[in-house]
């Protein structure tokens, strides 16, 4: 009920009509795997420089289907930051505006849920350019690939502690390492991890 209240008044503070289709029911059979690089951490001052996307359709990663937009940001890339994604603020003159490039990002989900490792910041960080832009924050269904490692991992080491690092959970899950760190290869290691939990009924403590 609370989330259905809370859609209702996002949907009215919309701007822009032409994304109304975000608010739409969605009743198809794709999920799409998200990952943002930024300035920083801190998601009150820092910017977007990179975002990277995949459509999963039938637990299947559409390699074909996917996105990677590089941002402009208005402020320099923080040191810390550079040494994470390697990128910088000279490798982003070609890079769209901030606005733009959500705009190209939401045209792209649709109104298909969303997909993320610790997905609260991405999700704020395009809120962030969102909110002034449109009225409104990002509306679509949300999963967290940690909270699903998670509630299938403690079944089995209730009294335990759940190691939710990104690498730990690509080992437990036998999956492979793509380029870290970069937001299309973040984004389909993702979605690699969401659809390996798709078929595990639960992790022992040797997965």
């Amino acid at each position: 009920m609370f989330d259905k209240i809370k859609t209702h008044f996002n949907r009215k503070r919309l701007k822009d009509e032409q994304y109304a289709f975000l608010f739409e029911p969605y009743t198809g059979n794709e999920v799409v795997s998200f990952d943002c690089e930024t300035t920083g951490l801190n998601p009150n001052v820092d910017e977007i420089i990179s975002i990277g996307a995949v459509k999963i359709r039938d637990n299947t990663v559409l390699m074909s289907e996917k996105l990677e937009l590089f941002l402009h940001p208005r402020q320099e890339i923080s040191a810390e930051s550079i040494r994470i994604h390697h990128i910088l603020t000279c490798d982003l003159d070609g890079g769209v505006h901030q606005e733009e490039g959500v705009k190209q990002f939401l045209h792209f989900i649709g109104n298909r849920p969303l997909i993320g490792y610790y997905l609260e910041f991405d999700v704020a960080m395009i809120n962030k350019v969102m909110k002034p832009l449109l009225g409104i924050n990002l509306p679509n269904k949300q999963i967290e690939v940690s909270g699903l490692y998670y509630d299938k991992k403690i079944a089995m080491i209730p009294q335990g502690n759940v190691d939710l690092r990104f690498d730990s959970i690509m080992t437990d899950l036998g999956l492979p390492a793509l380029a870290k760190h970069n937001a299309v290869g973040d984004a389909v290691m993702t979605a690699l991890m969401y659809i390996k939990l798709q078929k595990v009924r639960y992790l022992d403590k040797g997965r």
